[in-house]
Parts: C-alpha cells; sequence; structure tokens
C-alpha cells in the first residue's frame, strides 16, 4: 500500500498534502550519530553483503546550463504514494500530487536532477473483488484505473519522471529479491494468527485502537475475525534502531508533531506484522512458497525502489539503489505514516538498504466544511474540476488555499473569488493593461533596459525581496507561502502603475512621456519574474506570460531561478499583442427544467497551450 487510499471509506476525510516543511530539504540535513542507515557518500554502493548500509550517491557535478544532462548529479528523488486502484483517482490523490510536481518543478528550475515518482498500488483482496464486481479481469480492472491516472495528470500537467504499477515485471523481480534478502537475514518466519482484521484497511487491527463494536476508527465499520497461516516479518526486533533513529534524525519524519505520533507508536512496542495471505490470488506469489501470495508492505513499497529501473535494465536491486535511492522526500497521507514511517525504514534496514531523507505525512481535505462522501452527494471530481477551470486554476487554489501542513476545506464560492481575485485580475489585468499601453504608445516596443529603467527604483527592491522570499518558502515546502509572496509583487506592481498612472503621462508628451515609457518596462519586468517565480505553481498560465513578453516557448523551457534576478527585459524587444491570458470564472444563470433559475460556473478564456509534451499515457 504505498498509497491504500480505500474508496469504500466514502465518509472519510478525503486527504490533503502537509506542512511546514523544513529546510532539510534543501539542505538534505542528516544528524550524523547514527547514520548507518543513512545515505554516507563514503559507504560503497558495490557492496552487498548482509549488514553493508547501501548509498546510492553518485558523484556531484555543476551544471551551468539547466538543461544538460544531469546523469553525473545525485537526484534529488520525491515520491507520491502508489495509488490504490480499487475505484478511479479522487481529488485527495490529485492534490497530493499536484504538491509533488510544483516542488519537482522547483528543484528543477535550481538546475537539480529530479525523479518524479508516481504510480499504481494493484494487487490485493479488494482489486480483485472490484474487478469481479464489473465483469472484469483483475489485469483489465488494473489497467483501465491506472490509464485513469496518468490521463488525470496529464490534465492536470504533472510532469512525472517515472510511474510505476505493481503489476511491472520489473516490480515482481524487485520484490522477490528484497524479500529473499530479508528471508536470508532471518527476519521472516510463518505463523499462525488470528485477530480482528478491517477488511477496507485490508489489515489485522489492535483491539485498543479500535472503537465500540470493534469498528475501525477510519472506516467506522466493525473488524472481522480472522484466522490465517502466514509469513511474518520480525518488526520487533527493530524496536531499538527505529527508536534511535527518530530520536537521532529529528527530520526524518515531518511535521513534527507527526514525528511525535510516530515515536508514541515505537514506544508502546512493536508487533511482528504479517506480510503474506494465502487466501489471495491476485498477488506475487512467495518465493518459497506459490500457494501465498506477497501482501501489500512487501509489494507496494518496493514500488519507490523498482521505479527508479528503466524499463530495458536488468531487474535487480543494486541497478536500482544506483539509479536514485535513497529518496529524498516520500509524500504520503496521514493515515498510512505508521506504514511509512515504521514498517518501511525496518524493512530496509533488514535488507541493508538506505532509508529516506524525509517521511511527510499530510491532512485531510474536506468541502463546505464536511467530510466527503458519495452518501452525502459532495463528492469533489478533480477531472471535473479541471475541465471547469483549466489545470492552472486547481493547482492554484488547492496550493495556495491550503496551508502546506494543515487539514483544508473546498468551497466553490471560495475558489471562485480567490482565482479570480488573483490569476485573472491581479496578475493577468496587469499584463494585459500594461501591455496594452504600450502597443498603444510605444509600437508594443521597450524603450529602455528593465535594468536601467529600475535604477533608485523601489519597486525593484520590493520585487528583489518578495522573490528571495519565494525561493526560501518553496525550499522549506511552504507552498501557500510561497505563493502569497508572488502575488505580493504583482499587488506591487498593481499600486506602483496606479500611483504612476502612466496613461496621464504618455498625454502630456516630453519627459513625461519617457517616465511613463520607462514605468510600463519596470511593470512588464516585474511580470516577467512572476512568469518564473510562479510556474511550480501554475505552469501553463506563466508560459502564456512569457509569451505575451515576446519570448518563445523553448526559451522559457530554458529558464531556471537564476533568471528571476532582476533585469531580463532589454530595449527593443517587441511584446506580444495584449491578449489575456486569464479569463475570469463567470457564473451563468440557466433555468431548469422546474423554472428555477440556477448558477453554474465557467471558465471564459482562449485555449490555452501546453508548457511541454502531454505524458503518454
Amino acid at each position: 500500500m504505498a498509497f491504500r487510499v480505500h474508496h469504500s471509506m466514502q465518509n472519510s476525510l478525503w486527504f490533503l498534502s502537509s506542512s511546514r516543511f523544513y529546510s532539510t530539504i534543501q539542505s538534505q540535513r542528516v544528524h550524523s550519530r547514527n547514520q548507518k542507515y543513512f545515505c554516507k557518500k563514503s559507504l560503497s554502493s558495490s557492496s552487498f553483503s548482509k549488514g553493508v548500509r547501501y548509498c546510492s550517491c553518485n558523484a556531484t557535478t555543476s551544471n551551468t546550463d539547466a538543461n544538460v544532462s544531469h546523469s553525473n548529479a545525485e537526484a534529488f528523488v520525491l515520491t507520491t504514494p502508489l495509488y490504490y486502484v480499487n475505484a478511479p483517482p479522487h481529488m485527495g490523490s490529485a492534490y497530493t500530487t499536484i504538491a509533488a510536481d510544483a516542488i519537482a518543478r522547483f528543484q528543477r528550475l535550481l538546475r537539480k536532477k529530479v525523479i518524479l515518482i508516481t504510480g499504481t498500488d494493484e494487487h490485493g483482496e479488494k482489486i480483485a473483488s472490484a474487478a469481479a464486481a464489473n465483469g472484469s479481469s483483475p489485469r483489465e480492472h488494473c489497467d483501465s484505473v491506472s490509464q485513469a491516472y496518468k490521463l488525470l495528470w496529464r490534465d492536470l500537467d504533472i510532469a512525472y519522471d517515472k510511474f510505476i504499477r505493481t503489476t511491472d515485471s520489473k516490480h515482481e523481480a524487485l520484490v522477490k529479491e528484497f524479500y529473499s534478502k530479508v528471508l536470508a537475514n532471518g527476519d521472516i518466519y510463518r505463523a499462525d494468527y488470528e485477530g480482528l482484521y478491517c477488511v477496507n484497511c485490508e489489515e489485522y487491527k489492535d483491539e485498543k485502537e479500535l472503537l465500540e463494536n470493534n469498528c475501525c476508527p477510519m472506516h467506522l465499520k466493525p473488524c472481522v475475525r480472522r484466522k490465517e497461516d502466514n509469513y511474518f516479518f520480525a518488526l520487533s526486533k527493530y524496536q531499538k534502531p527505529l527508536e534511535d533513529t527518530l530520536t537521532e534524525n529529528p527530520d526524518f519524519v515531518q511535521p513534527s508533531f507527526r514525528l511525535n505520533e510516530v515515536q508514541g507508536w515505537v514506544k508502546s512496542g512493536l508487533r511482528d506484522f504479517s506480510i503474506s495471505r494465502a487466501s489471495v490470488d491476485w498477488g506475487i506469489a512467495v518465493p518459497n512458497d506459490d500457494k501465498q501470495t506477497i501482501y501489500v508492505w512487501f509489494d507496494a513499497l518496493l514500488g519507490y525502489i523498482s521505479a527508479l529501473l528503466d524499463d530495458k535494465e536488468q531487474p535487480n536491486l543494486q541497478s536500482a539503489i544506483s539509479s536514485g535511492w535513497p529518496a529524498s522526500l516520500h509524500l504520503i497521507g496521514k493515515d498510512i505514516l505508521r506504514f511509512h514511517a515504521v514498517y518501511w525504514p525496518a524493512m530496509l534496514m533488514s535488507a541493508g538498504l538506505s532509508l529516506p531523507k524525509m517521511v511527510f505525512g499530510h491532512g485531510f481535505l474536506t468541502k463546505d466544511g464536511l467530510k466527503m462522501g458519495k452518501s452525502l452527494g459532495n463528492t469533489l471530481e478533480p477531472t471535473d474540476l479541471v475541465h471547469r477551470f483549466g489545470s492552472d486554476a486547481v493547482r492554484y487554489f488547492f496550493l495556495k488555499e491550503v496551508e502546506f501542513g494543515s487539514d483544508g476545506d473546498y468551497s466553490e464560492d471560495r475558489f471562485i473569488n480567490i482565482i479570480n481575485a488573483h490569476l485573472a485580475n491581479t496578475i493577468g489585468n496587469l499584463l494585459n493593461r500594461t501591455l496594452g499601453l504600450l502597443k498603444k504608445n510605444c509600437q508594443s516596443t521597450l524603450a529602455i533596459d528593465s535594468a536601467i529603467a529600475a535604477e533608485g527604483n523601489a519597486l525593484k527592491d520590493t520585487v528583489e525581496k518578495l522573490v528571495e522570499k519565494a525561493r526560501q518558502h518553496y525550499e522549506n515546502l511552504e507552498l501557500s507561502a510561497a505563493c502569497e509572496a508572488v502575488l505580493e509583487i504583482g499587488n506591487a506592481g498593481n499600486v506602483y502603475i496606479d500611483g504612476q498612472a502612466p496613461w496621464s503621462l504618455f498625454k502630456k508628451g516630453g519627459s513625461a512621456f519617457e517616465t511613463a515609457a520607462k514605468d510600463l518596462v519596470i511593470v512588464l519586468e516585474a511580470l516577467r519574474i512572476i512568469a518564473i517565480a510562479l510556474y511550480p505553481i501554475t505552469p501553463r498560465l506563466c508560459l502564456r506570460i512569457y509569451t505575451q513578453l515576446g519570448y518563445s516557448e523553448d526559451q522559457f523551457n530554458a529558464v531556471t531561478w537564476n533568471d528571476t534576478k532582476w533585469g531580463g527585459l532589454k530595449r527593443g524587444q517587441v511584446m506580444a499583442q495584449p491578449n489575456p491570458v486569464f479569463g475570469r470564472i463567470e457564473l451563468e444563470t440557466e433555468a431548469n427544467n422546474a423554472g428555477v433559475s440556477t448558477k453554474e460556473a465557467s471558465k471564459k478564456m482562449n485555449k490555452m497551450p501546453k508548457t511541454q509534451k502531454a505524458v503518454e499515457a
């Protein structure tokens, strides 16, 4: 279950990514004492003997071109969960992936080699049951839902690098090799187990964590008593190593309050857990027992490593590890925190592999202040949102308006108000009216270099401070705050142009005309910087802004964060003809069959070009 989002739990809160990150991701800082499970460049990546902790670090080289090959650079590897395919994607999985994509885009602006991994978890009892209910085979069902994820990621402009399916042959090979290594280490044994089992979670529950009538606290349904003959992983053996890891590497689990939660679980005592199922046929067979299949912990979690393999590469752990492991960041829902922050590290320790640098557990999402569920008729479909409002609007709202680290709420009225105010008005209208003035008075041509125009200008100083502020927020994964800093540049630009009133200065002629022409250059330079600084959040909008400023798409795709430095626009540069880059969302009143008027939101704007090739489905 890299991410078993159980869609049968329709009354549960939906997932939403979180929190204030800490500059750990940028510095990739790890505390020094308990290092044997963490990445060290001094470790050999060719040693596979028992007890050796793998390091996948490659030699880091400096790059002067943002688009040169990064094959020799240490990769920034981040992962979304592998989403469970018992039902189509929902807004929770979309949000996590949007956030991961924004982080990846920012890291690419910093000239990092980035590997963004996403994918689907496709084995298990619920998959087989869902397929049977639809009259299809498990493989057909998985193909259909996995394709739905790929199509949604395309519509949301998710620029992933790797999409792993747990039914891929290369994944199965790595799972079996990993299982065999842990078995050889003496950490897998066979035993009977009887306990209370949550069908929706597909796991046994500790009675002390259940609600009245043995109900699962997540799904609010009674657990059933089951007895099985399974294989178990000796998690209890790693109690002390895990305690030490969490104590000596406090950034391993974030936000900090989630670290406290994980430490509480570990200190309360760890129990060995089942890693196979005798009653489930749809899965990977246990290497030493073809009558049992490997359960999720030893299946989907390995997708983070198997994804690193190229399709034509020999599927083995050593090749995968050397291609980018350990991950810099796992983004997950807080409901699967235990599996990623306790089970997964112990499994890696047993196999002699490095731990990921950070596990980040995010929160939940509600709609109009209520839990979402089909029974309430208030589900939020990401495909519908994108088709109605466009990917930029969806990405911006959820990354700007939900603090990364807190639960968040969606309401359509708030969505429309925010998008119209921030993207259509503050940024879009500022660009359109400035270009309109330039066309009318300067033939759409810049009269002076932006660096010269802004000498001693307060707006330039403001923009530079806000850009640095945005960079720091991005590095700390404070995505909402990063959006706010960039929006403040737009607000400052509007205040500046209103205060200078260039439309009046142009009419006066002479030196006033020159001042007005200079003011337009200053505002347009601020908008050029906005187009780069907001790119991780709204890539299509930022491309439209950049091309309106006279640049090509290729030039836009080549920019790095260094290009946010003031002074990009030059004298004689010709701007494109003014054309609104972001249309307002209008509420259109329609009459229904009962004669009662209803309001339907729609987005009116020109067709948007794509920033990059669509991801192949």
